[in-house]
């Protein structure tokens, strides 16, 4: 189970800086959980869910990590925007034993989008899969 609040290297940003986050509300396989000193009417919010279906080696989970941060726009300064990111896995757990496989998809996603450095995953957003989500390119 997830802790009440995300601390300690578990959420960072770009400038690699902690993001604390607090449960705000369980409802069956789905976790919300709300930034510590968000504004109230600027929502900074993750989300971890989970659905499965199928059975035996059919039998699939679907589960979601998601960002949604609300902000000011920048273009007329009033209007509330909401810019928003998340990471669907599919993972078949009636056909694996192990999550070998799984961690490996994950991490080469991650490292895809994280940074370009060579020898350290700096999650700053520099990687060539950031640059493609950030910018539409492909």
């Amino acid at each position: 189970m997830l802790a009440n609040t995300l601390v300690t290297n578990e959420v960072k940003d770009a400038a690699a800086a902690e993001v604390e986050f607090v449960r705000l509300q369980t409802e069956g396989r789905k976790t919300v959980f709300a930034k510590v000193d968000e504004s109230p009417a600027l929502p900074h919010r993750l989300t971890v869910s989970h659905v499965e279906s199928g059975n035996g080696v059919r039998k699939i989970r679907r589960s979601m990590v998601r960002v949604d941060i609300t902000s000011i726009s920048t273009v007329d300064s009033v209007t509330p925007v909401v810019s928003s990111f998340y990471i669907v896995g599919q993972i078949p757990i009636g056909g694996l034993t192990a999550m070998t496989i799984p961690k490996n998809a994950l991490a080469e996603l991650t490292s895809f989008v994280a940074t370009n450095a060579s020898s350290t995953h700096l999650y700053d957003g520099t990687g060539t899969g950031a640059a493609a989500l950030l910018s539409g390119s492909l």
